[in-house]
């Protein structure tokens, strides 16, 4: 039988336990497209940001 030669620190158990807390992405509705997509993040189809083209827009092939 498997027996821990020592004891796991709180530090440790607290590194392993963070994953836990994670939480799923969040998306915004867009206010042009009213697609959904991450906040602080490009629109990937228009290529908006802010208001303004930093994009071309992919082609719809």
């Amino acid at each position: 039988m498997a027996v821990p030669k020592r004891k796991t620190t709180p530090m440790k158990r607290g590194h392993r336990r963070s994953a836990d807390a994670l939480k799923a992405p969040t998306y915004v509705e867009d206010k042009d497209s009213g697609e959904l997509r991450r906040p602080h993040h490009v629109d990937l189809k228009t290529g908006m940001y802010r208001g303004r083209q930093v994009l071309q827009p992919k082609d719809s092939d």
